[in-house]
């Protein structure tokens, strides 16, 4: 089967765009380059094309229990307008997606992200369990198909997307949604992001995507706006230390070892995966999530290179990369929790030579909050 591609494919071909397979999807990894356009979202602004995710409506009188059962965060918290990062869980407590969760403005309906490699997967997990509990009154709908979506990122995301729309964006507060008009264009504006940085994830009809990515290009081209690959927006998330599906997060890898154990909503009731946390919260995650820095040159840490402590190897790399903002090697493991605590060494196996690392805290970047709105 060949690889699908968004409505901006032509675009991202005149725009100059180097071209990857990621997730049955033919996308941009870059244009002018990723160090370039990692540094334009620190400093200005960058453009995303996330027409490669999924969207899925879920709808009823019984939504909310549906998804209170199917997450661990806390759908009951959701007032009109807002969101939350959440997963949906195994059995086992491992994670099958993680996601985020809109509740919708205006209406009774919930949007669900999921990430891309997923779509499938979790459109057949949702309704697996639907049909396992009659019971309750839920309709899902994949809007994939029919749902375009961008990523506006960066300090100066605001004042690009304020050119375009009546709302006043400085009320949206961090993981809000609205529903508004950008360009004259029905859209859900969400402020949102994978970056690190302030920024907006906009949702409209996918007859009018092209539409929306030409006047947010054109709106921000004064200020330095750029389009950006998968190259840099990897870049930006580790530095960020966000996870991503498939590296950090896995159905063999839980929140808590995973340093995601907020999302974890304790107080709520049952959850598909409670059990299981509870036993690895009493007991302590056998393995932990750690960000770690190059302490001497050897190259780069890549998903699944060994990580050794004290001459055993105590666990993997989950991602790894150069960082443009601080000028550092970095990377994320996964290692057993005996080993895990900022400052201790650490060695990692790189073509078959042992670099020395340091543990560090999470995240690696933070941006400051007094020359940007907070995310």
């Amino acid at each position: 089967m060949s690889p699908k591609v968004t409505p901006l494919y032509e675009r991202h071909r005149a725009l100059g765009a180097r071209f990857i397979e990621f997730a049955g999807w033919t996308m941009p990894v870059q244009y002018e380059g990723i160090i370039s356009e990692h540094l334009a979202v620190r400093t200005r602004a960058g453009l995303f094309d996330l027409g490669h995710m999924g969207q899925v409506i879920v709808r009823g009188k019984d939504a909310l229990p549906f998804l209170q059962y199917l997450t661990p965060n806390d759908v009951a918290a959701l007032s009109a307008g807002k969101a939350q990062y959440s997963m949906f869980l195994n059995s086992s407590g491992g994670v099958v997606d993680d996601i985020i969760v809109y509740r919708v403005p205006d209406t009774a309906e919930y949007l669900v992200v999921v990430n891309a490699a997923n779509t499938e997967k979790d459109l057949e997990w949702l309704n697996d369990h639907r049909s396992q509990h009659p019971e309750w009154s839920v309709e899902i709908e994949d809007m994939s198909a029919r749902t375009g979506m961008l990523a506006l990122q960066g300090p100066l995301a605001e004042p690009i997307l304020h050119y375009l729309t009546s709302f006043d964006l400085g009320t949206l507060p961090s993981f809000g949604i609205v529903r508004t008009e950008v360009a004259g264009i029905a859209t859900l504006v969400a402020r949102t992001g994978y970056t690190g940085e302030d920024g907006f994830e906009c949702y409209c009809p996918i007859e009018r995507v092209v539409d929306l990515w030409d006047a947010i290009l054109e709106a921000g081209q004064p200020l330095g706006l750029v389009p950006v690959g998968l190259g840099a927006r990897d870049t930006l998330r580790i530095e960020a230390g966000l996870p991503l599906y498939g590296n950090e997060l896995s159905p063999e890898i839980t929140p808590l070892e995973a340093g995601l154990g907020w999302v974890i909503a304790w107080h709520k009731g049952a959850f598909l995966g409670r059990e299981a946390l509870e036993r690895q919260r009493d007991q302590g995650p056998p393995r932990r999530l750690v960000g770690f820095e190059l302490v001497e040159r050897g190259g780069i840490p890549r998903h699944g290179y060994p990580v050794q402590f004290e001459s055993v190897v105590v666990g993997t790399v989950t991602s790894g990369t150069v960082s443009p903002t601080l000028g550092k090697t970095i990377g994320m493991a996964l290692i057993a929790r005996r080993a895990a605590a900022p400052g201790r060494p650490l060695e990692i196996l790189i073509r078959d030579r042992l670099v020395k690392a340091v543990q560090v805290k999470l995240p690696f970047y933070r941006r400051s909050r007094s020359t940007s709105r907070s995310v």
